[in-house]
């Protein structure tokens, strides 16, 4: 068995690198699929002797198989949104605390107090269902933070831009979390100079609108919200763990997380930082599913750690948190 706590106490590249390797052994054992799909690239666990050795499930086995590392029971299934007609990615998540427990902790590493925050959530296409991962956590952290005003705000723009200024203008800190193309309806309704508030931008226009590339988006929030900086959330349905932006779409990980590119062409091949490639992510939160994946988003890792995503694979559906189409 795995020790949930060493997880959230990593302290070291190396505490990673060994807890890592630790639930590849756990997976690789109690996983059939992701066993299966190991025993096709005839990589067994002496074969692993670094992170960058463990093979990377594809992201689309979510879309076909139940991926669980444990016989507990499921106690919540997060579905991926997706036009009519298409598959929808699966997460069983057989132990909610640990996603709590990963959100909260990748939260306070990069903004500090969840109580210190009135939290705005504009997410209506998200709303509508009552398996996203992104809702859980958001009304989450909304319980959490205990401010009056903190809540889900759907159409009633109104409404939200009178509780945004007054927010601001009393001095309150406030984080404005929404999905790309209601932030732009908010702004084409309103215009706004902020000065205490975090946009947060969650990426996806989900059919909604066109598509735009990151610069674009950015640079009409933020003329449309008076900020200088347009802060992003990157996780998609298959994660427990999140990255974060505050500005320029540079992402970091939360401390439970790490990205690698691979090869466009030898998807076994991870590359060296700074090469564009398809993005693969170990999150050791997934330890009860498969903590090991390769995305369908393409983007580079830099020196220091973070990574940038610049856009997605051809002919790959266009869905979850901040899932940026070229």
């Amino acid at each position: 068995m795995i020790d949930i706590s060493n997880i959230f106490n990593i302290r070291s590249e190396e505490e990673f690198e060994a807890i890592a390797l630790n639930i590849f052994n756990f997976q690789f054992e109690h996983n059939t699929v992701y066993r299966s799909f190991c025993d096709l690239l005839y990589k067994n666990p002496c074969d692993i002797k670094v992170i960058k050795d463990i093979p990377f499930l594809p992201i689309q086995f979510f879309k076909s198989h139940q991926i669980l590392s444990t016989k507990h029971s499921i106690q919540k299934t997060f579905s991926s949104s997706g036009t009519t007609g298409n598959t929808t990615s699966k997460h069983h998540v057989t132990n909610l605390k640990i996603y709590e427990a990963s959100f909260n902790k990748g939260f306070k590493q990069f903004y500090g107090n969840i109580e210190d925050y009135t939290i705005l959530a504009l997410l209506p296409s998200y709303l509508e269902r009552d398996d996203s991962s992104l809702i859980y956590m958001v009304d989450s952290l909304i319980k959490q933070s205990g401010k009056p005003k903190s809540g889900f705000y759907l159409d009633n723009l109104s409404e939200l831009n009178d509780t945004v200024i007054q927010l601001d203008q009393s001095g309150e800190k406030v984080l404005l979390i929404g999905v790309s193309f209601a932030l732009l309806d908010l702004i084409e309704a309103h215009q706004f100079q902020l000065n205490n508030t975090i946009v947060m931008e969650t990426g996806g226009m989900k059919g909604r609108r066109k598509e735009l590339i990151r610069e674009e988006l950015h640079t009409k929030l933020k003329n449309g919200f008076g900020v200088s900086n347009i802060h992003s959330e990157y996780g998609m349905t298959e994660l427990l763990s999140q990255a974060y932006s505050k500005g320029n779409g540079v992402f970091d990980c939360s401390s439970t997380m790490k990205v690698f590119t691979r090869d466009t062409e030898d998807a076994l091949t991870i590359l060296n930082q700074n090469k564009t490639g398809g993005i693969n992510i170990i999150d050791l939160a997934n330890v009860n599913s498969c903590s090991f994946i390769a995305t369908q988003d393409l983007g580079h890792v830099n020196n220091n750690g973070t990574f940038e995503i610049i856009g997605r694979f051809d002919n790959s559906d266009i869905r979850g948190c901040n899932l940026m189409a070229l």
